[in-house]
């Protein structure tokens, strides 16, 4: 780094004294550049890469959170679970250093150990959470011994949504989704996972442990699905106009209350329950990667997001509850069925695999 110092003529070429000054200065100075503590120039702001869902960072709440730490976040959104493990396993993508996920990836992701334990010491706002949010060892999937990897953030059952005027009496069973009588008009969500344990709640078996051999037949219900829908959707935003432009009847709510208050804001007349055979249920966390090289600035970001400003803002913007407080019951949609939290399935390359060639069409028989 070279260094000019800069003198200006006061009365000729200065006293001697102030020669002394001069030289004492640059004996000062000098160290401080050699060290890089002279701010010649501005240090390039730390950038903080956060792998999310829609609705969990918006750019206002971002720009508070850039300003406080003097840092800059890059938001990388996805629209399912395929897509951001799809994200996290690239050794030539990006390297985040955050990512919010259920529970049941959460889990997967400290066994392939992508995750770093948290400084929860470091993250004050956890006082202020619910006292189930507080017992993290309790929380299945994201303690291991004594070490905690994710930090709970917000939650929803995916319930289904209905509409009011062409369905008068609340839908008692997912088997609504394969009525004939609402062919192409029916939404459901694009995601492998969810697409079998959905099914598979339909035959009464457990979601998350299929036998080998009933693979088949699940695939074979899930054709049937795929012929009674209008369309899968992935975001809920896309799902809001695939409801308002088809006439939609029913929908498989992915995004739960989020998708429920989008539709009620935008006007329409809908319903929400938990059928009988019960409604899988997401918990979503915070979590820092191993690979991060800002731990200390995503431990930041975590204790942000659970200020109560932040929290609420999710909850009155997005309709999804926070881990802050209750949520406020939903008048006149009172569940029937019970919440099935989620968990690793049993072999995720399989059911994503089957799911590919049921979109893609492929016939019953072939299963």
């Amino acid at each position: 780094m070279a260094v000019t110092l800069r003198h200006q003529a006061v009365g000729g070429a200065g006293t001697p004294a102030q020669h002394m000054l001069r030289r004492r200065d640059v004996a000062v100075l000098l160290p401080l550049v050699a060290t890089g503590l002279w701010p010649t120039a501005a240090q390039a702001a730390p950038v903080l890469r956060v792998l999310s869902w829609p609705g969990y960072a918006d750019p206002d709440i971002v720009a508070v959170f850039e300003k406080r730490h003097g840092a800059k976040v890059e938001i990388t959104t996805v629209a399912s679970d395929d897509v951001l493990r799809a994200k996290l396993a690239n050794p030539q993508g990006v390297g985040f250093d955050l990512v919010a996920a259920n529970t049941a990836e959460i889990a997967r992701l400290v066994v392939r150990r992508l995750l770093a334990p948290l400084p929860v010491h470091n993250i004050p706002n956890t006082e202020r959470q619910l006292p189930r949010f507080r017992q993290l060892h309790a929380i299945a999937g994201i303690a291991q011994g004594s070490d905690v990897y994710a930090m709970p953030y917000t939650y929803s059952e995916m319930g289904l949504i209905y509409d009011r005027q062409q369905i008068s009496t609340p839908p008692a069973s997912i088997a609504v989704l394969w009525d004939p009588r609402w062919r192409g008009r029916v939404l459901a969500f694009d995601g492998s996972s969810h697409g079998f344990s959905l099914a598979a709640m339909y035959r009464g078996m457990a979601p998350f442990h299929i036998p080998a051999a009933q693979f088949g037949p699940l695939a074979r219900d899930l054709v049937a699905l795929r012929r009674n829908v209008r369309s899968f959707y992935s975001l809920p935003e896309e799902s809001l106009e695939l409801f308002r432009k088809h006439r939609i009847a029913v929908m498989h709510a992915n995004y739960g209350q989020q998708q429920l208050k989008q539709l009620r804001d935008a006007g329409l007349d809908v319903g929400y329950v938990v059928p009988r055979e019960g409604a899988l249920a997401w918990l979503d966390c915070w979590a820092i990667t191993r690979r991060s090289t800002q731990v200390a600035l995503a431990t930041e970001w975590i204790n942000y997001m659970l200020d109560p400003s932040v929290s609420r803002e999710l909850t009155r913007r997005q309709g999804l509850a926070n881990t802050l407080e209750e949520p406020l019951a939903l008048s006149g949609d009172a569940p029937a069925g019970a919440i099935v939290w989620l968990e690793p399935v049993e072999d995720e390359a399989r059911r994503a695999q089957l799911w590919q060639r049921i979109l893609s069409g492929d016939r019953p028989n072939r299963f």
